[in-house]
């Protein structure tokens, strides 16, 4: 196919600019060839693989290399799209926005820069997944936990940049994280919070510092270049105990989340407690062509029957606790009194030595142990899987989780899904992650996947709920949910954007956030 060029570029300012990064970065570190960018091709696209192509990937290995990767950007006024380890799938993984960005890839930033044992904490690269924090730790003899997220081999950095989260205590990940190193559009290098001082002495320890602070400014925005991040880890508990409570009926959803937030709320459960939709468990365990093997979204007896089959609740909650034996037994039995309202809810559980891992599951990722149990699911409608999510933020009551499970169930059915797709559960809020799990090597599935999305984002904006992360294609659209007084929050995002960024040079159109230079780009690739 032919060459991809920046936007407004022409193919010989486009070598000069290639010429220059090769200068700093090396050759073997510059990528511009077909076979060179496949990895930078969203592999899960709902349309056409190629709408978000990067025209070259740039791999610096250090501060120094990045700025002087911007230098040329900003001469030749190239769009730059930052990725971490590039594996965010389902949201575009790692494509650009804006076709014909040149995609700056950190992975190769990939040093544990420190681990302070008695202060739990590290401060990684973004190069650094779980796996590499989570090996380390045990390497060191370390007696602390990671909290990874669903697929362990994402980057610590940038699944706390997109306000990811876990399943331990820590699970936030946005609000465990304390201090970064950035690097402004200009090459000017910023340190937040207490890293502000020069010799200091908490800048892992104190998340504000003084004056206003600017943290959060980074996460899922274009504003800067993340180098270094902060990120306090989990002490090691001297026990923990691993629950489910598994629910037969559909309607039991209500309930659950009913009882749930009060134990949440008054930390009973203090961890990000998972209400697993029974479809989608038995996605990690088998095949739908082994259950149903028509046309549209499986009928309601062939799914009970499945569940029945493999033994899966309606509903699955996952929860876990830690500390001293005596702590855990206490808080399980708060937990065993309030859910036993529930007609026929089956509740087991399993407790292990601090030290212990417990073996198979998903489950293992509240054990501070990353996993890639997620990936189970791209089998469950055969050919090549793939899946792009629509993730609403739920209010913690039951009559909203009811709400925006059928609303979600019955558009999907409409367009031939299945419903896979559960509930993970802060204190006051729920994140509810539904999942169109399709072929993409079927082009009809492929077109249902991308409008059922666009239905889905129609219907939550419609009801009043706001997605907290979306695919590349969709993420003009979520940024337009936030419409109070005319869209105030991105007319401010983008002042921001324009006073940091002149030239527009970084990652245009993340979160719909698109400099001057670029506005005129908005709902296009």
């Amino acid at each position: 196919m032919p060459q991809t060029l920046p936007p407004n570029l022409s193919a010989a300012q486009f070598d000069r600019a290639l010429a220059g990064w090769r200068a700093i970065v090396g050759d073997a570190h510059v990528l511009s060839s077909d076979a060179g960018l496949a990895v930078y091709i969203d592999p899960f696209a709902p349309g056409e693989p190629h709408a978000f192509a990067a025209s070259a990937a740039v791999l610096p290995a250090s501060v120094d290399e990045i700025r002087a990767v911007l230098r040329i950007a900003n001469q030749y006024r190239i769009p730059l799209w930052t990725v971490s380890t590039g594996r965010n799938f389902a949201y575009g993984g790692a494509a650009p926005r804006l076709t014909g960005s040149v995609v700056l890839d950190l992975q190769r930033m990939n040093r544990i820069l420190e681990v302070n044992e008695t202060l739990a904490y590290a401060l990684v690269e973004p190069g650094v997944s779980y796996f590499d924090l989570y090996a380390h730790l045990r390497d060191k003899g370390y007696k602390l936990w990671v909290d990874p997220p669903a697929a362990g081999w994402g980057s610590v950095v940038g699944n706390t940049l997109e306000r990811g989260f876990g399943y331990t205590d820590y699970g936030d990940h946005a609000a465990a994280q304390c201090g970064m190193e950035v690097m402004l559009a200009n090459g000017d290098l910023l340190r937040t919070g207490m890293g502000g001082v020069e010799i200091g002495t908490a800048w892992q320890l104190y998340q504000p510092g003084y004056g206003p602070s600017f943290d959060a400014m980074f996460m899922q925005s274009n504003y800067g270049i993340v180098t270094k991040l902060g990120v306090w880890l989990m002490p090691a508990p001297p026990a923990y105990l691993l629950g489910e409570i598994q629910f037969r009926r559909e309607a039991d959803l209500e309930a659950i989340v009913e009882i749930l937030r009060p134990l949440r709320l008054d930390a009973t459960i203090r961890n990000h407690a998972v209400i697993e939709g029974g479809l989608r468990r038995a996605a990690g365990l088998s095949p739908r062509r082994q259950w149903y093997d028509g046309t549209g979204a499986m009928p309601e007896s062939a799914v009970q029957a499945m569940l029945d089959k493999l033994g899966v609740g309606r509903w699955n909650l996952h929860f876990a606790l830690y500390g001293t034996p005596e702590l855990i037994d206490a808080r399980y039995a708060l937990i065993e009194r309030a859910f036993a309202r529930v007609p026929d809810a089956r509740l087991t559980a399993a407790r292990h030595a601090g030290d212990a891992q417990p073996t198979g599951g998903g489950d293992r990722n509240m054990a501070g142990i990353p996993a890639m149990t997620a990936f189970r699911m791209l089998d469950w409608r055969g050919g090549a899987g793939a899946h792009v999510d629509f993730a609403p933020i739920c209010p913690a009551t039951g009559r909203d989780a009811m709400r925006q499970y059928t609303m979600v169930k019955a558009r999907a059915a409409e367009y031939g899904f299945d419903y896979y797709g559960g509930f993970t559960a802060g204190a006051r809020h729920l994140h509810h992650i539904f999942a169109a799990i399709f072929d993409r090597d079927d082009a009809n599935q492929v077109e249902q996947a991308g409008a059922l999305l666009r239905s889905l984002m129609s219907d939550a904006r419609a009801a009043g709920y706001g997605e907290y992360r979306a695919h590349l294609a969709y993420m003009d659209f979520a940024a337009a949910q936030y419409s109070f007084n005319d869209g105030a929050s991105l007319r401010f995002a983008e002042t921001l954007k324009d006073a940091l960024d002149p030239n527009g040079i970084l990652a245009p159109g993340k979160q719909g956030i698109w400099p001057a230079a670029w506005r005129d780009r908005r709902g296009y690739t």
